[in-house]
């Protein structure tokens, strides 16, 4: 154990001061805690059991493509809330876009509504899917580790450190004000430090590994905000902004033009932290094998597997920006816009500009990770 403790000392050290990084990034984001009059009139979300089905007036919709169409009457007990234990009578309304038909012993979410004089009345939100996604998640755990082993269990930890650092600290941050592109690529680069850390502890494959990842990333933005520019959209042009705008209208101060190029860096991310770690890890076992080799014969290395990265991450971003639009691509497809309309239209410059952008971010760290990796491993 002490000799465990002797060679992982730096990453140790490395990952406490993260840790500390993440405690206080937790607390500065945190939001401030408001005390909300008493409503008259309030609605709750609760699960609850469908005991029984009083009337079914669901059918398939052909002219939906078997999507189902109806209304339901339901009788169902309350299992949460301070309505726990008793059984109500609600509603499911059903439609090709919402819902979904209920049956005996299915579990659901309820929309209970409180009124002023105490009554009270209950309609179906949603069917209850926490049970589902817990085995979809277990499956894939279990697959991750099963393959990977402790490297698996090691990337399985840094996610949840991703996952952490986006939901606790980057969005509490951002609804908080805290301006969006500094703040995005910021907790990007923790989470690409921490990351690699984790995996392969602190050595130089993996500091060249990490300065090639932030370098990257930081391409990936100026980029991005090179080509927003030129095409004159920003991120109050993206879908589902105009929620968030509500929100900053009513004095949420919460910015919105970098939200465009902030989804640029977070997408970059992945795909620059798997190519500089490739490279990095390959220079070393190349300089392991032939320690003769000097900075020029490793950087050609680099350059050549590198190159080799190049096509397939380039396809995987843009066949991943694409296949997240795949719907609205198909109603552009569909409406038969012209090609003025095509090209000038916000929606494929967001996108065109998105999957570029990150591209360009895993292209450009290629020869940086190499040009480090080669000064670091050379013994010349």
């Amino acid at each position: 154990m002490k000799k465990w403790f002797s060679e992982n000392k730096n990453t140790l050290i490395l990952l406490l001061v993260c840790a500390v990084i993440f405690a206080a990034g937790i607390v500065l984001a945190s939001p401030e805690k408001e005390e909300s009059p008493a409503a008259e009139e309030y609605s709750e979300y609760e699960k609850a059991k469908i005991t029984s089905v009083l009337m079914d007036g669901t059918e398939q919709d052909e002219s939906s493509d078997g999507g189902w169409r109806g209304e339901q009457l339901l009788l169902a007990e309350v299992l949460s809330g301070q309505y726990k234990g008793q059984t109500l009578q609600v509603s499911n309304f059903v439609g090709p876009l919402y819902g979904v038909p209920l049956y005996e012993g299915d579990n659901a979410v309820l929309i209970i509504s409180t009124y002023a004089n105490g009554d009270h009345t209950a309609t179906v939100y949603e069917f209850e899917r926490t049970v589902p996604l817990i085995i979809i998640i277990a499956l894939f755990l279990v697959s991750a580790i099963a393959v990977g082993g402790k490297t698996g269990a090691k990337s399985l930890f840094g996610l949840l450190i991703t996952l952490a650092c986006l939901f606790f600290v980057l969005l509490p941050a951002l609804m908080k004000g805290a301006p969006t592109l500094p703040t995005v690529f910021a907790v990007c680069a923790y989470i690409a430090v921490v990351s690699l850390a984790i995996l392969g502890g602190v050595s130089r494959k993996t500091v060249c590994a990490m300065l090639g990842t932030v370098s990257g990333t930081a391409l990936a933005m100026i980029f991005g905000l090179i080509a927003q520019s030129l095409c004159r959209i920003d991120g109050l042009r993206v879908p589902d902004v105009e929620p968030l705008l509500q929100l900053r209208q009513t004095g949420t101060p919460i910015g919105l033009t970098g939200l465009l190029v902030g989804g640029v860096i977070i997408s970059a991310l992945g795909a620059v932290m798997d190519v500089t770690m490739g490279i990095s890890s390959s220079l070393a076992e190349v300089s392991a094998a032939n320690p003769e080799l000097g900075k020029k014969e490793l950087f050609r290395s680099g350059m050549n597997i590198g190159r080799d990265m190049v096509g397939t991450m380039t396809n995987t971003l843009i066949l991943a920006f694409l296949g997240s639009s795949f719907v609205l691509i198909l109603y552009l497809y569909s409406i038969g816009l012209s090609t003025h309309q095509l090209l000038s239209s916000s929606y494929l410059s967001i996108e065109v500009i998105s999957g570029i952008s990150s591209s360009i971010g895993v292209i450009l760290s290629i020869p940086i990770t190499a040009f480090i990796s080669a000064k670091a491993f050379s013994k010349k």
